[in-house]
């Protein structure tokens, strides 16, 4: 599993984790009932606190993208990930929020930001899904 973490960046090391997961789940590239490392072989792996790995896998397991039991470690879930219901396009919406509002100020159209929004989400699909 690669994972890119930036060290230098502003975003907390926690959160760059959940998103990269996140995002090898939504590539495919890491498939339900798949094993992650332990808590203790990435944080070693990365050069990070196991805190910071463990922080991570207890909010992929919050928002349901993992499983977590003494005998298999941490799994990607084998069921249906959670529907985007009412509330999660809510926080989705607060989310996009300040990123479009430092677009703006930053003189991004909102032809421009539509542009980019799509070409991220093409470049997340699976490719049998393009």
């Amino acid at each position: 599993m690669l994972l890119d973490i930036d060290l230098q960046s502003e975003t907390p090391i926690y959160t760059q984790l959940v998103h990269g997961i996140v995002e090898g789940i939504a590539r495919k590239q890491l498939q339900p009932g798949e094993g992650l490392p332990s808590v203790r072989s990435l944080a070693a792996d990365l050069g990070i606190n196991l805190h910071t790995v463990n922080k991570a896998y207890q909010l992929l397991k919050q928002e349901g993208y993992v499983q977590i039991n003494r005998k298999q470690g941490v799994v990607i879930t084998m069921d249906a990930y959670p529907a985007a219901d009412d509330a999660y396009r809510s926080r989705l919406r607060e989310q996009l929020r300040p990123l479009i509002a430092d677009a703006i100020c930053r003189g991004v159209t909102k032809e421009q930001f539509a542009e980019m929004s799509q070409a991220v989400f093409e470049e997340m699909l699976p490719k049998e899904e393009k």
